[in-house]
């Protein structure tokens, strides 16, 4: 086994490509947190994960990144089957994870490191302050994560994970803790990045957001919380990019799609109360 990536020596399948989450399940405690979970994840696809608190949603992200292990079935990339965490899954949680102690361009000079082990100190300072730049921070390369807002604080945490030019994004909530304001800008942030990488990343994007996940995704998968974690639903987002936020939001596509969105959810929440 490599450790570097954690992946299974062998794939079972090399033509396989993307992500497959096959028939997973997940229990804490014999409590069941996921059921017989199924979801192909194509490369390129940014997919959202919707679902309320307790669905399962950021359990699943963790499986995905190798920080557990699934009870039954397997997760693979590219054919792959994925045991631990590894370099080519990157992943940005909501509290950010900033070393303290290092500013903002040193923190994202260790993600460089870990992708361009050969670059040279000045070499690595260099590419981390044009991370920065990508997602606005130039000028506060040199500041430490207390001197940083929130949103700042977040913008580095994704520039982080850019840096490790991983080709899988993982995604847990990122924004939530934000402002509105914040909010929208770093999520039209994350879809240029994205759309500006090549080849273009896979992203696994968790969050209990319908209009988040519907402005960021090309599919939603959605996961409820009755009888433990399941998939309700995948929802394929019709609506053709680069997308215009308030033309988005006042289409009549949009609104169908949040509807049905909203309804199985709802579903999802009366089915839980009733088995309390």
């Amino acid at each position: 086994m490599n450790p570097a990536s954690n992946l299974a020596p062998a794939p079972e399948n090399p033509a396989a490509g993307g992500l497959r989450i096959e028939d997973i399940s997940f229990a804490y405690n014999d409590e069941p947190v996921l059921r017989r979970v199924g979801i192909e994840v194509p490369e390129g696809e940014f997919l959202s994960l919707l679902g309320p608190s307790g669905s399962g949603k950021s359990t699943l992200l963790r499986l995905i990144a190798g920080l557990e292990r699934p009870t039954r079935g397997r997760i693979a990339w590219k054919g792959v089957e994925i045991v631990g965490p590894g370099i080519e899954r990157a992943v940005v949680f909501q509290d950010y994870s900033l070393f303290p102690w290092f500013t903002a361009q040193a923190n994202i000079a260790l993600a460089v490191a870990k992708a361009h082990p050969n670059l040279n100190r000045a070499s690595r300072f260099e590419l981390a302050r044009d991370y920065l730049s990508r997602v606005g921070l130039g000028d506060a390369a040199e500041k430490y994560p207390f001197q940083l807002s929130g949103g700042m604080r977040q913008r580095a945490a994704i520039a982080r994970a850019l840096a490790l030019e991983a080709p899988v994004l993982l995604m847990d909530e990122p924004f939530a803790s934000l402002d509105p304001v914040n909010r929208g800008k770093l999520q039209d942030l994350l879809i240029n990045a994205w759309k500006g990488s090549s080849p273009r990343r896979t992203i696994v994007f968790v969050t209990h957001d319908i209009d988040e996940a519907l402005y960021l995704g090309d599919r939603v998968v959605l996961l409820g919380a009755s009888q433990g974690g399941r998939l309700l639903a995948e929802t394929p987002v019709p609506l053709p990019r680069p997308r215009e936020r308030v033309a988005f939001f006042a289409s009549a596509e949009f609104r169908a799609l949040r509807e049905d969105i909203a309804e199985r959810l709802d579903a999802d929440i009366i089915s839980s109360l009733a088995s309390v």
